[in-house]
C-alpha cells in the first residue's frame, strides 16, 4: 500500500484532504506540524508528500527540502493558496517538487495527480533497479572477458570452438 503524507497547518484543509482521498487505497498520514512530520519521516518510509506552501513553523520549500534529504525517493507536491511565481520556482528548484497545486483544488485532479506521481515514482525506482542489474551484469561480462583473454594468452586457441550447424561441437583430428 502506498503511503501518502500530507502536511498543512490548517486542520480544515487536512480534514478536507482526508475526505477527498480516503477511498483511494493509500495509507494517508496527516500532520499539522512539519517538524512532527519530519520526525515521522525519519522512522517510516513515505512514497509521496504533499505540503502546504505557507506554514507558520516552517515554509513548504524548507520542509520539502528536508524531506528530500531524509527520503530522496519520496515524490513531493506543493499545495498552496499562494500562487506567486517566485515561490513556485523556488519550490521547483530547491525542493525538486513534482507538481504545484493551487487551493482550492479539484478533488479529481488531485487524485489523478497523486496517482500519476506514484506511478512515475514506481517507474523511476524500477528503472534504477534495472540499471543496477545491467551494471552488475556488465561487471560480470567484463570479468569473464578478462578471464577469457587470460586463458587465451596462457593457451592460445583454447577459447576457439568449432560449432556444427545443429549446435554440436565439431572435434577435429587435432583435438584427440
Amino acid at each position: 500500500m502506498k503511503r501518502v503524507m500530507v502536511v498543512d497547518d490548517e486542520s480544515s484543509v487536512l480534514n478536507a484532504l482526508k475526505r477527498s482521498l480516503r477511498r483511494e487505497g493509500w495509507e494517508l498520514q496527516t500532520f499539522a506540524d512539519p517538524v512532527v512530520a519530519l520526525n515521522y519521516a525519519n522512522r517510516e518510509p513515505v512514497d509521496l508528500v504533499i505540503s502546504d506552501y505557507r506554514m507558520p513553523q516552517m515554509d513548504g520549500v524548507t520542509f520539502l527540502k528536508e524531506m528530500r534529504a531524509i527520503q530522496p525517493d519520496a515524490f513531493r507536491i506543493v499545495l498552496s493558496g499562494q500562487a506567486d511565481m517566485a515561490g513556485v520556482l523556488k519550490a521547483v528548484n530547491q525542493a525538486e517538487i513534482y507538481r504545484f497545486i493551487t487551493k482550492p483544488w479539484d478533488d479529481m485532479e488531485l487524485r489523478i495527480t497523486i496517482e500519476q506521481a506514484l506511478n512515475h515514482r514506481d517507474l523511476l525506482l524500477e528503472n534504477r533497479q534495472l540499471a543496477d542489474v545491467v551494471r552488475q551484469q556488465q561487471r560480470q561480462i567484463n570479468y569473464q572477458t578478462t578471464e577469457l583473454e587470460r586463458l587465451e594468452g596462457d593457451s592460445p586457441g583454447i577459447t576457439q570452438v568449432n560449432w556444427g550447424p545443429d549446435g554440436s561441437i565439431i572435434l577435429s583430428e587435432d583435438d584427440y
